[in-house]
Order: structure tokens, then sequence, then C-alpha cells
């Protein structure tokens, strides 16, 4: 937008009195809102939280699609691995498979199931004091969306500048310019996701009325925020847009005054941290930081430290406050497991680095026990394997995307029982971070190991310091040695208590605020992850 903040906010109010009633499903009204000073620390910063796709997770009725009433049936197994929120892929009716081009924002997918399944799952998760947040398309509706279609067939209609039309195709950015009924619209994405225009009042009016409907009436805990980075273009730059940051100001300041407590994750396609940071403070909660995602995988598939230091150098550098949202793989790329040639020891590095990192993690479902796709994005989305049994547990009908063909070698059922199993490792890992507070909240600080296969951290928050030492490579290592300038430490001696791996540890010794040539461990067997509480 280029109005200012303030015009926008008076804006937001005047169009949600004014604007013309939504020719979809309108939501009942809603309950008074609360203050900004109402704000409490944040739940999300100690959570874990698991990315459903709904179609593929669990089907409860057969039909081979999965359901919201599958999902619960789920949600002993999702507390069991330690999950405390989820993140649920769209949920709102749509044309596609995957969703993300939306017909009504103001009611769910009847292949889902029905609102009240989806109340159902929303108080069973609650009941377990987890929380749910749910993907928000902002960016573009359907082109199926009675929004669209009003807009499309009649250049008169009230919804015509609810979108960007030209009567030419435009010079700038010609490709994203598609062919309707009465001239061209812009959809950046695709023909069938027709762009929002937010430079119009109304827009922002409507979308606020969607985040009051699922905050106040449904009473989710948040949004995990679509293509957020796209939201309005400025002639031919079309990201990141100053217009962008300020409408997205606005909306923070209106679903903060519904709920306090509600979160807002943003994705802005292949963050790294100088750009996530630009996002949040006063636009969302969190932005997915895409650099440390690849300093995590590469690493664990190189077997350096090249990767993940480098990456956690700019964030330490840019986020120091780890106000971002860490993750391996997510629904839009070849699924982690396959990137590491199915290597189950450099999936628990991948795992050990990102859950022992600073931000909220997030798991890809199926990651916790290996699963594998590449693109095309159908088999990136695959049911999940529960078991060996036909369809993988996943549904006694005939599934919508037949399971990967490793399913009975590879799924809950086996590895849940099997103590060395990734799935076995990903409950430690994730019990560790909850048991301790320096992984959730605490600062991070680089250790030099001497040894470009050796990845060392500390992570301390006053309360108690931990060491987190991983051998990233196939081969034992003895050639390292630990060094670390204001460790954050006092002088003195410390013993290491092993929290994770094995052996007998050396004691550290502090000494005018640093330590150097340190060897906790004699040797570092292959893949070895070890972490320690360190007690004076």
């Amino acid at each position: 937008m280029k109005n200012t903040f303030s015009i926008i906010l008076l804006a937001v109010l005047l169009a949600a009195c004014t604007s013309t009633a939504l020719p979809s499903a309108t939501p009942p009204p809603s309950t008074p809102t609360a203050t900004l000073q109402t704000i409490q620390p944040a739940w999300w910063k100690e959570a874990v939280f698991y990315e459903i796709f709904v179609r593929s997770f669990n089907d409860s009725n057969g039909d081979g699609i999965g359901d919201f009433n599958g999902i619960t049936e789920k949600l002993d197994y999702l507390q069991n691995l330690g999950i405390d929120a989820l993140w649920l892929m769209p949920i709102q009716p749509s044309p596609s498979y995957h969703g993300y081009d939306v017909i009504n924002y103001f009611n769910v997918n009847p292949q889902y199931g029905t609102m009240a399944d989806f109340e159902r799952l929303l108080a069973e998760v609650h009941r377990r004091g987890m929380h749910l947040i749910i993907d928000l398309v902002l960016n573009h509706t359907s082109s199926q969306s009675p929004w669209f279609i009003n807009a499309n067939n009649n250049p008169q209609s009230p919804y015509r500048n609810w979108y960007l039309w030209s009567d030419t195709t435009p010079a700038t950015n010609g490709s994203d310019w598609r062919a309707g009924l009465h001239g061209y619209y812009f959809g950046i994405f695709s023909q069938d996701m027709p762009d929002l225009n937010y430079t119009n009042p109304d827009v922002t009016a409507g979308m606020e009325k969607v985040v009051r409907f699922w905050l106040t009436n449904v009473g989710v805990d948040g949004f995990r925020l679509d293509a957020v980075k796209d939201l309005i273009e400025e002639g031919s730059k079309i990201e990141n847009t100053v217009s962008t940051h300020t409408w997205l100001k606005g909306f923070y300041q209106d679903y903060k005054a519904i709920n306090p407590q509600a979160f807002t994750v943003g994705e802005a396609y292949g963050a790294d941290a100088s750009l996530a940071k630009t996002y949040t403070g006063n636009q969302v909660d969190e932005v997915f930081e895409f650099e440390l995602a690849s300093g995590f995988v590469n690493s664990a598939l190189g077997g350096a430290t090249s990767g993940v230091n480098s990456a956690l150098t700019f964030m330490l550098q840019d986020m120091p406050d780890g106000q971002f949202a860490t993750f391996l793989t997510n629904h839009d790329q070849n699924r982690v497991m396959s990137t590491l040639n199915g290597n189950i020891d450099q999936a628990k590095l991948a795992a050990a680095l990102m859950l022992t990192a600073p931000g909220t993690p997030f798991i890809y479902y199926g990651e916790e026990i290996g699963m594998q796709g590449e693109k095309p994005d159908e088999d990136i989305r695959r049911p999940m394997q529960w078991s060996a049994d036909s369809n993988a547990g996943f549904t006694s009908g005939t599934p919508w995307r037949a399971p990967a063909a490793d399913y009975a070698q590879v799924n809950v059922a086996t590895e849940s029982n099997d103590p060395n199993s990734l799935w076995s490792f990903y409950q430690t890992m994730i019990a560790l971070r909850h048991a301790h507070s320096a992984l959730r909240d605490g600062t991070l600080s680089l250790v030099s190991s001497g040894n470009p296969g050796v990845y060392a951290i500390l992570r301390s928050d006053g309360k108690e310091t931990l060491l987190v030492l991983i051998n990233l490579t196939k081969s034992a290592i003895g050639a390292y040695h630990l060094s670390l300038q204001n460790p954050g430490l006092t002088d003195g001696q410390y013993s290491l208590d092993l929290l994770y791996g094995g052996g007998s540890p050396a004691p550290l010794v502090v000494a005018n605020q640093a330590f150097s040539n340190f060897k906790p461990l004699v040797e570092l067997p292959a893949y070895g992850i070890s972490i320690f509480n360190l007690k004076p």
C-alpha cells in the first residue's frame, strides 16, 4: 500500500462498516476484541509444530482422503511424539487437491469433513494443552471464488476492484497477466489463482472478517501466512515491497487486537535472516528461515559445518532474538530423506541440528519416520505411512495417491517399537528440547572445533548451559579441539553431565573468560551426537 500505517487502519475500519456483503458465506457476529496490552508470554516459543496435509494424514471413513476425524484419532500419537502444536495446510473449500486456491474463506473443505468435525478436532487439541494454526492464503483466491466470478463476468461488479485488471497485457510482468472475459487480471502463481488487490480497503476489510471469524468464532490459535512477501506490487517490483510491509503492520494490529495470543508465521520463500527480520516484530510473529533449513540439510549431507555455521552466523547477526521458524523441508520441497539419499544417520544429524537450534521448529508429517518423496508435488505429499498393512494403514479404501513403495519397512508401527529408529530419535530430541529451556530460549555461541567435520555450540539461558557436539562425518574423529572466547561462564571447572550420547567426558576448565584445546571425548564416533549439561 502507498498509504501510511494510520491511514490503513482508518481505511480498514471504514471499509468494515461500508463494504458490500460477501457473495459467499458470511461469518457470524463476533465478540468484543482484546487490547494489545493484554499480551502474555508467547506460547509458540516453547512449542514444536507438526505440519499436516490433511488429505494425506489419516482417513477415518474409507473414502481414500484424509480428514479431520482422522487427525483427531491420531492426537495421542502426536502427543507421544512430543508435538505441542499443529499447522494444517489449507482446509477451506478449493477446486484443487492442495487447497491453495480458496473458494470460500468461511467454511471447510467437505472432503475433509464438516465444520463440526473440525471444531471437535480443535476442542480435542485444546483439551490436551496443544495449539492449532491453519493456512491462510492472503495473496490470491481461486478463479472459482464467487468474488472472482462476479468480477470477471461484470466489469461494473463491486468486486471488480478486489482484483488487479488491465485492458491490455502490460509490458511489466507480462507473463503474470492472465486473459479474463473483460481484460487481463494479475495472477503471479497461476491463471487459477488471481491476486487480490490490497490497495482496495474493501479487500483489507474482507480479509479482516476472515481472520476474526477463524480466531473468534471458530477459535484457532493463529495462521501460517502463505506467500507473505507477494501481497502488493509496486510497478515491476512484485516481492518484499514497502506497501506489503505497511499493509502487514495494519494486519498485525488487527489480529493482535482480536486475540493477543494469536500466532502468525509467514512464508517468504527463500528467506534468509536479513529478509526474515524485515517482517518480524510488528508484521508477523515469525518467518520461516530457509537459509537455516538449507544449512541443516547441507551440513548433514556434506559432512561439514560450513553450511550450518554460515547460516547460524547470519542468524546471530540479524535475528539474535530467535523470532523465526525452523524446518528441514516442507510441502514444496523434495523430502529431506530423499535429499539425504535414504541415509538414516544423516537424517538424525539434520534433526539434531534443527532441534538444538534457536527458533520454533516445524516437522513435516512423516519426516519423523523418514518418508521419502521427490517432485511432482503430489509425490512429496503422499499418504502417511502408519503400518505395513495395505495402503500403509492410511485408508481402508482406495487412497487418493498411492503410498510410497517403502511403506512396509518405513512406518510408524515398526519404528515406534525400535529404540534405534529415526522415530525414537525424534521423540528423544523433542523431549530434550522440552526438558531444557536453554535449547528453546537460550543464546547460541558457535564453538570452534578445529575440524570441519565437528559441529559444536553452546546454548545458555542463565539457568543452564548446554554443549552440543556432533560428528557430521561417517568416520570417527579424534583430531578436534574446542575453543571459545567469552563463553558466558565464570572461571572455574565444570563437569559435563551427559544428556545424550555416550562416553565419559572430561571436565571443562574456563580461565580468563575463555577455554581452548578442550576435548570432552577422546574420540567422536561416526555420526556421533552428544549433548552435555555443564555443571560448576
